[in-house]
């Protein structure tokens, strides 16, 4: 079997065998060529010392990201390649590093201390595959398994449970039993892991393809409901309602199947409902209502994320989605609209109306969203007529008003938003002369 590999990365493996040394592309790259994927990136390992990477490629700009763990980047015009020397590893003391690390001139050595047997293949053009722990036969087969007993692999870094979890909904491979196994009986060990990094493969695990395969088998495993117990009233929740099919865990996993892999639309899909058995209501007819789900399940987004170290912007964009999603019930004319545009931003508005699509279309069988469609359609028309929705758009701002007579202060403001509120009912009206008279009308005498 012949691979085919990017010239500049050949360019990499090739001048490493011109100067006497192995070199081969390894891991996730080799595995998405068996599996007929474009890699994102390419990883070379060879049995050259880092001081010798460095010198051979002393042409190129190289990066050490860490070199005593034996790992050097080398910029090229088409890409990044990450070069690491072949490495031993000692026994892990803190379910994350190796006691010591030693490099090794045995590619085998340097395969055998990988996390999946998937990613303990290597490849060059003049050896060919070498795949010592059945990686091939494992792709072939569909399995995710560990490189030898995988309670030693999962007690050297606890966040390979969650990697386990990320390439099964990634690829859609089954877990191996005994990894399975091995990945529930540790699983209350993940907590050892930093959240960054717990946060970080949790996040690709959104983004896969069927997301809900991921937490489904997290939920298996019993990771998440020490990750995300916030979740766990969800699960089997009856909503006792006509409109909805499933219980609430159910209708989440769904909605979090139908929206876009855009991060932040993913995580509002999966906190979008976590509210309702915090607020459910029965009439006296039996149905159940959740007033305010909403809100509270904008708070418990806000709760989590911070728990997850999320970025402020990631925080925000989540809460807003979360605290909008329920009023495709309104029915907004024109300036309603405006102001839906105006309280999320043009870039956020349609990861609104996405989020707000998939959640209708898991809600039962004979619903519709025509009425998102064309909500969709007017903000489209409103955002491509530059039509006022924000302070900005207006032909007007404080220092005209102040030339007008009116003093520096809170009035600016306020006249500035009566002229807004104005201009989005009549668009027409946003012109300087009709503005400025509108104010001296409506303001000349608080000046």
């Amino acid at each position: 079997m012949r691979l085919d590999i990017p010239e500049y990365v050949k360019t990499v493996i090739k001048r490493l065998d011109e100067k006497g040394y192995e070199a081969y592309i390894v891991g996730g790259c080799v595995r998405d060529m068996l599996l007929g994927r474009k890699p994102k990136d390419y990883d070379v390992t060879t049995n050259a010392s880092p001081n010798d990477i460095e010198y051979i490629f002393k042409d190129y700009k190289t990066i050490d990201i860490g070199k005593k763990f034996g790992t050097i980047i080398i910029n090229l015009k088409e890409g990044e390649v990450e070069v690491t020397t072949y490495r031993k590893e000692g026994p892990y003391i803190d379910g994350r590093r190796p006691e010591w690390v030693s490099f090794s001139s045995s590619i085998e050595d340097d395969l055998s201390r990988r996390d999946f047997t998937i990613n303990a293949i290597a490849y060059n053009n003049r050896k060919g595959i070498i795949d010592p722990f059945n990686g091939q036969e494992d792709i072939s087969r569909k399995i995710i398994r560990t490189v030898g007993d995988p309670n030693q692999r999962f007690s050297e870094d606890y966040l390979r449970i969650l990697r386990a979890v990320r390439f099964s909904s990634e690829l859609d491979f089954n877990i191996d039993e005994d990894t399975f196994g091995a990945a529930k009986l540790n699983s209350n060990h993940i907590t050892k892991v930093a959240m960054e990094r717990i946060a970080d493969e949790f996040y690709k695990i959104l983004l896969c393809p069927k997301p809900s395969r991921g937490i489904r088998l997290m939920e298996e495993m019993g990771i998440l409901e020490i990750l995300l117990p916030e979740i766990m009233p969800s699960i089997g929740f009856d909503q006792k309602n006509p409109h909805h099919e499933m219980n609430v865990y159910d209708h989440i996993l769904c909605v979090l199947d139908n929206t876009p892999p855009i991060l932040e639309v993913r995580l509002a899909a999966l906190f979008h409902d976590i509210g309702k058995p915090h607020t459910m209501s029965v009439d006296e007819e039996g149905v159940g209502h959740f007033y305010g789900h909403d809100k509270v399940g904008a708070d418990i987004a806000k709760k989590v994320l911070k728990r997850f170290k999320a970025s402020n912007l990631l925080i925000d964009q989540v809460y807003a989605l979360v605290r909008e999603h329920m009023n495709h019930h309104a029915d907004f004319k024109e300036k309603g609209i405006k102001r839906l545009i105006r309280r999320l931003g043009e870039s956020e508005i349609f990861k609104l109306t996405a989020l707000q699509k998939a959640d209708i279309m898991c809600s039962n069988k004979e619903a519709q969203i025509d009425h998102i469609i064309e909500r969709e359609k007017k903000i489209r028309e409103i955002i491509e007529r530059k039509e006022a929705y924000d302070l900005t758009h207006l032909n007007i701002n404080g220092k005209d008003l102040m030339e007008l007579g009116f003093e520096r202060g809170p009035i600016i403001g306020k006249i500035l938003e009566y002229l807004l509120e104005q201009v989005m009912e009549h668009p027409e009206y946003n012109h300087k002369d009709i503005l400025k008279d509108m104010a001296l009308d409506k303001f000349s005498n608080n000046s």
